[in-house]
């Protein structure tokens, strides 16, 4: 996973891979990493991380197709 980085986060998990979801359908892999502290789901962050080649094209989906 060295080549891959965050290109998204939420405290939301289902945010998270809506995300996710949008990315495959565009043929960018991703994958969302759960951050969350496992006792209390409380506290910390969903994260969607995809290769670090595809990052500016996900971000750039991110940023412009998706709205919550």
């Amino acid at each position: 996973m060295k080549d891959w980085i965050k290109v998204f986060e939420t405290p939301q998990q289902i945010r998270a891979e809506i995300v996710k979801g949008v990315l495959e359908e565009n043929e960018i892999p991703a994958v969302v990493l759960n951050k969350k502290e496992t006792v209390y789901q409380v506290f910390g962050l969903y994260e969607v991380h995809v290769n670090r080649a595809d990052a500016l094209r996900a971000t750039t989906l991110i940023n412009n197709e998706i709205s919550f």
